[in-house]
């Protein structure tokens, strides 16, 4: 699903990223970890075709994300670390999603619901206006409801309390197969049941890649 060859981007005189090589399949539920700085956002953003590399190459699904951005994210749901400050009302975003993605309405409705967010009570309020825990479970449920091939999830349960981990947690147990999942996330502990592959980056390198039986 997401093949990388020989993939940097410097950043002036600093490398972000140095000579990644990395083949993400279908049916793989992967974490990567790693300190602040070790390349894992930057490696996100160029798989979205938002930060275009130094050198090297990326395919998701065989489809190039920076001369055909539009269609690799049609194969992606994203869960950003941090919710942009759109401001959309919650009723618009999720119409804009619906329309942009295909995604149901009542389908992102009813993922809010099982995150325990009653999201039509919030459909006037304006989206950035929301607490952290709300646009999270909102934007978590608009992914879910695209149905896409390819899951990237970064720090999806930072501003999620504990029960809103646990119900994430379980929404992630009941996806189907045939799906590649993507954690950015420093909780193993917490997500260690749902993986199978572990990466560790350092320095823009990848230093540890281990899979799971």
């Amino acid at each position: 699903m997401i093949e990388i060859k020989n993939l940097s981007k410097k950043f002036g005189s600093s490398f972000g990223l140095m000579n990644i090589n990395l083949t993400l399949e279908k049916e793989e539920s992967v974490i990567i970890t790693g300190q602040n700085g070790a390349g894992k956002t930057t490696l996100v953003r160029s798989i979205l075709g938002e930060q275009i590399p130094t050198c090297g190459d990326i395919r998701i699904a065989g489809i190039d994300p920076f001369k055909e951005r539009a269609n690799v994210l049609k194969h992606i749901g994203f869960v950003p670390q941090l919710p942009p400050p759109i401001k959309l009302s919650v009723k618009e975003l999720i119409n804009y999603a619906s329309v942009l993605s295909g995604a149901e309405e009542k389908k992102i409705s009813d993922i809010c619901q099982k995150l325990e967010l009653d999201v039509k009570e919030h459909f006037k309020k304006i989206f950035f206006k929301l607490s952290g825990g709300m646009k999270q479970k909102l934007l978590i449920a608009i992914a879910l409801a695209k149905e896409p091939d390819i899951f990237i999830f970064d720090e999806p349960t930072a501003n999620l309390d504990m029960q809103g981990r646990e119900n994430f947690y379980k929404l992630m147990r009941s996806l189907h197969g045939g799906r590649l999942l993507v954690f950015i996330s420093h909780r193993l502990e917490e997500i260690k049941d749902l993986i199978n592959r572990k990466i560790e980056m350092d320095f823009g390198k990848v230093v540890k890649d281990e899979k799971f039986v």
